[in-house]
This record gives C-alpha cells, sequence and structure tokens, in this order.
C-alpha cells in the first residue's frame, strides 16, 4: 500500500512540474504584418528615404543591340511586359496570392499577400522571401518548397503559376 502511494504522489508530482514548465513557456510575439518591400508598378522600394536627393528619373536610352536581345529574350519565354496577379490559392491556414512584374519578357519582382495570424505569422514570412527569391532565380513557378511551409510553397507555386499563365503573350 505505501509503495503504490509514493509511486501515485511521485506520478502525479511528476506530472504537476511538467505542466508548470510547458505554461510557464511563452511562445515567440509574432513579427509585425509584412509589408510590400517592392513597387511592382514602379519597382521601387516603398521607403521614400532610400531617394537620393535631386537625384534624376531618367534612364539611360538602350542600344538597338540590347533592345534586340530583350525582344529575343521576350520571344524565347513568351512573357508580356506588365504587372499580373495569380489567384488566390488557399491552404488550411489561409490564402496565399502571388504578383509578378514582367519586364523585357523577365520576371523582375514578385510579391505575395499571406497570412499573419497565429502560427502563420512566424513561417509565412520567411517561406515567402525564400520563394520569391528562388523566383526570381529561376524565373518560373518551378520553385522548390520551403522546409516546415509545405503550405505556404504549394499554394504559393499554384498562385505564382497562375499569373505566368495570364502574362503569357
Amino acid at each position: 500500500m505505501r509503495r503504490s502511494t509514493a509511486a501515485a504522489v511521485g506520478t502525479l508530482t511528476g506530472a504537476a512540474l511538467i505542466v508548470g514548465v510547458r505554461l510557464s513557456v511563452q511562445p515567440p510575439a509574432p513579427p509585425a504584418a509584412a509589408s510590400s518591400s517592392v513597387d511592382l508598378v514602379g519597382d521601387t522600394p516603398t521607403d521614400s528615404s532610400s531617394k537620393a536627393a535631386g537625384s534624376s528619373s531618367k534612364k539611360p536610352a538602350a542600344s538597338s543591340s540590347s533592345k534586340a536581345a530583350a525582344s529575343e529574350e521576350k520571344a524565347k519565354n513568351g512573357l508580356k511586359d506588365g504587372v499580373f496577379k495569380g489567384k488566390g490559392s488557399t491552404n488550411p491556414y489561409g490564402t496565399i496570392q502571388v504578383s509578378i512584374k514582367i519586364a523585357d519578357g523577365k520576371i523582375t519582382a514578385a510579391d505575395a499577400t499571406y497570412p499573419t495570424t497565429g502560427n502563420s505569422a512566424t513561417i509565412n514570412p520567411g517561406a515567402v522571401a525564400k520563394l520569391k527569391q528562388e523566383t526570381l532565380q529561376k524565373q518560373s513557378a518551378d520553385v522548390a518548397a520551403v522546409s516546415g511551409a509545405t503550405y505556404t510553397s504549394q499554394s504559393y507555386q499554384e498562385s505564382l503559376q497562375a499569373a505566368l499563365d495570364s502574362a503569357k503573350a
């Protein structure tokens, strides 16, 4: 009888300690809502302090050989210039919608809207940043899934493909 009482007290004490420690640990604070770092229409940073005072916004004229190379590249991948939004792709945690900017037939910028509440607030910002970077490198929707963000990666790829489909010439 004494052994069973001691075992029960020990078990309950251990369980209470585990629960107490578990309740005292606070989850990390979610980051603030992500704002677009790229203006897809103007392709300029949204931070107005990045503009130098008195700087000229004129771009040098492209030579005819570079224009020919650009039109050749445009014909190769068949993308129209402009800003295109993909259809929002929904996963169990929310909806992700990708927007891309095409210039000279190449993806020059990518942006995405995504859930920023709950667990998504800690997972999505980093995952979407990696997916954007890979989009610009690969110039296609064939981006690798980010470990730990499978649903986000899949939704990003689907929306990106929809945006690329709407950009086809």
